[in-house]
């Protein structure tokens, strides 16, 4: 780490950070309330709330949006004739998948081997608390030099567009000169990485009937259609025998220029198992951010413990879809549907629903902002140069803000480097990540402020 004074700060403020962001993981937040309490979101949200006021930002309210959650809004009013940055981050969360698979409780932060463990710790807890860190910092060395907005989504996971939504009816709220999205991460944990592109997704469910109901397998297998088998051919036919997403008219050739992934990284991030081979054509960049990737992500099926000997009469299935930039989502979903509904066999009944959809994004680094942000990461890394690569995952935010807003920077940074393993069992971030990112944030809104004077 620097030794500079700004860099001090940011250290001293850690042990602060640790227990804030121990208090904001604690908060089951996710927003899908068939699973965990809505209280337990919007406790989460008043939290931020409580945190912002306290850090004098005027205006704050828990915004109802669409799809039923809340988002925390703040501003912080800056010099006279300063530049305007909006903060982005969120505070729903993943579900913790298996939790008997955690080694520690998810919702518990906890410091093992050098990191902070806990659902959200790096996705996207850690980010409102990167953000609070460096204003807190550049408050104790002159001030904030520029007018803040904060805006804490409160339903990203969930791809339900609340926020999307609420600020296309309000676009004047988060107007900004700079948007920095505090949601994507360093290449690999030590080398600072901004985001350039970001994957669109659409997530869809897919019903097959066969039957008026269950029948006796013994009786009528061989000749009865099987609901279940239709819908494991239908699955298969979005793979090629390689394991490459085929989506009947959806282009799946495009290649990576940027910063390439090495094969042995790659399986040693994803812990691929010893004997496995990895799926797709072309390298990992290009497989991980130019190119569609199919994923089924749930099947409706009877358990193995407790099943019985049946034919089945229904069976569904929700299937994500992740679209690359130059890509429509819109009509990557009209595509995927007519897939599905095209590879059913044995004349069975396909319904297809789309029940989540966001756009491709690509930022412009070639903007001054950016020249702004690679200063401030070489400063913050000790020298090393800020690289660009791509985000296999979505943002549906940041399309919709850059069609309100076109004349506004976006960029891209965050705590989710492949150490995390956000979204997985055993979720954590990196201190030092979480401690040179606050400094790199602080470092870019004085370098911004000051060049925009």
């Amino acid at each position: 780490m620097p030794d500079s004074p700004l860099a001090q700060t940011v250290a001293a403020l850690q042990t602060r950070a640790r227990t804030e962001l121990a208090e904001l993981v604690a908060f089951k937040s996710v927003a899908d309330y068939a699973q965990f309490p809505k209280s337990e979101s919007e406790d989460a949200a008043r939290w931020i709330a409580d945190a912002l006021r306290a850090e004098g930002f005027q205006d704050v309210a828990l915004l109802d949006t669409p799809d039923g959650t809340q988002s925390v809004y703040g501003y912080l009013p800056g010099p006279a004739d300063a530049p305007t940055v909006l903060l982005y981050a969120h505070y729903d969360v993943q579900p913790p998948l298996d939790e008997d698979a955690w080694v520690s409780p998810p919702f518990e932060l906890t410091e093992r081997d050098g990191r902070w463990y806990g659902r959200g710790a790096a996705d996207c807890k850690g980010g409102m608390i990167m953000h609070l860190t460096a204003l807190r910092a550049l408050k104790e060395h002159g001030g904030v030099p520029v007018n803040i907005k904060v805006i804490a989504e409160g339903s990203e996971e969930q791809g339900t567009g609340g926020l999307e939504r609420y600020a296309e009816a309000h676009p004047e709220l988060l107007t900004a000169d700079v948007i920095v999205i505090g949601d994507s991460g360093n290449f690999r944990a030590g080398l600072p990485t901004v985001t350039a592109t970001l994957r669109g997704m659409t997530m869809v469910q897919v019903q097959v009937d066969t039957l008026e109901g269950n029948l006796h397998s013994g009786q009528f297998g061989g000749a009865a259609p099987d609901a279940l088998a239709a819908l494991i051919r239908i699955l298969d036919s979005l793979r090629a025998e390689d394991g490459a997403t085929t989506v009947r008219g959806l282009a799946a050739d495009a290649t990576w220029e940027g910063l390439q992934y090495p094969e042995t990284d790659f399986r040693k991030d994803a812990k691929v198992l010893d004997g496995v081979g990895l799926i797709g054509t072309g390298t990992i960049a290009d497989r991980l951010w130019s190119r569609p990737a199919v994923t089924v992500l749930g099947i409706d099926c009877p358990p193995v413990v407790g099943a019985t000997p049946s034919v089945h009469a229904s069976a569904r299935a929700l299937v994500s879809l992740r679209i690359p930039p130059g890509t429509d989502a819109v009509d990557a979903t009209k595509l995927l549907t007519a897939h599905l509904e095209g590879a059913a066999p044995w004349g069975a009944r396909v319904a297809v629903e789309q029940v989540g959809q966001g756009q491709p994004f690509r930022a412009d680094t070639s903007s001054p902002a950016y020249a702004s942000m690679a200063a401030a990461l070489r400063e913050a890394y000790d020298g090393q140069e800020m690289q660009t690569s791509g985000l296999g995952g979505s943002i549906p935010l940041c399309n919709t803000l850059a069609r309100l807003y076109p004349d506004a920077e976006i960029l891209l940074i965050g705590l989710s480097e492949p150490e995390a393993q956000i979204h997985a069992v055993n979720e954590s971030v990196s201190p030092e990540e979480l401690e040179r990112l606050s400094l790199a944030e602080a470092l870019f809104l004085q370098r911004f402020a000051a060049e925009r004077r």
